[in-house]
């Protein structure tokens, strides 16, 4: 199965309001009324695109190591996911099959890591839960999604339905600003020079892995 044909299984179970869910409706109101904005809004369109230069960031990994994109691309080409959290069903869904092509990004001399802004106790959880062996970063108050055109602050209301649903992204992130980054991902040249780029305000649409092919076959000269 397709990454997206696995999200939209998820996201038409989620919509039915099917158990475990259980979802109302006047809660998919709220959550497509925040996506639609954030479409809207054009954010998008200020993104880090194809051609820019990619801003270095030094983050750490679960075990507090850092992690320098410049020593990363020294090796190689880097494969960057931003993604919302732990919390976010989509982004577990697409973290699995990025680590289901880890051997196809590792095989053309590429490096793979994600960028949450949760804290690293989280970042330890996604790994285990999705079974991860890329790592995984902790971004603090989306600092490094920010410099690529990411971060972008919740509407109140979505704030107040997170908070009566205990989704506590304060809890989760370590900080109370209640921002989130567009989920995106991108390849950075050893050069700096992005050049893949797919940024999507709709969470639920995330590309295939296997899009990332074409970029990174020309650094292994398949």
């Amino acid at each position: 199965m397709s990454l997206q044909a696995a999200l939209d299984a998820f996201k038409a179970d989620f919509r039915a309001g099917k158990p475990p869910y259980n979802t109302p409706p006047e809660m998919l109101t709220i959550m497509d009324r925040a996506t639609d904005e954030l479409i809207a809004s054009g954010q998008t369109t200020r993104a880090a695109k194809v051609g820019d230069k990619a801003a270095s960031f030094v983050l750490q990994d679960r075990h507090g190591h850092a992690v320098s994109s410049r020593e990363l691309l020294a090796k190689g080409p880097l494969v960057v996911s931003f993604y919302r959290g732990v919390w976010c069903p989509y982004c577990n869904l697409e973290l699995q099959a990025l680590q289901a092509a880890l051997p196809m990004i590792q095989q053309a001399g590429a490096n793979l890591v994600a960028i949450s802004p949760q804290l690293a106790v989280n970042s330890q959880k996604s790994e285990r839960i999705n079974q991860l062996t890329f790592p995984i970063l902790s971004d603090p108050n989306n600092q490094v999604a920010d410099s690529f055109g990411l971060r972008y602050a919740l509407p109140d209301y979505l704030v107040e339905l997170y908070k009566q649903k205990k989704n506590n992204l304060p809890a989760f992130n370590g900080d109370d600003s209640w921002t989130l980054p567009i989920p995106a991902r991108y390849v950075i040249a050893p050069d700096g020079t992005i050049v893949y780029a797919e940024v999507n305000p709709d969470y639920t649409q995330r590309p295939e892995p296997e899009d990332l092919l074409p970029v990174l076959s020309r650094y292994s000269g398949s």
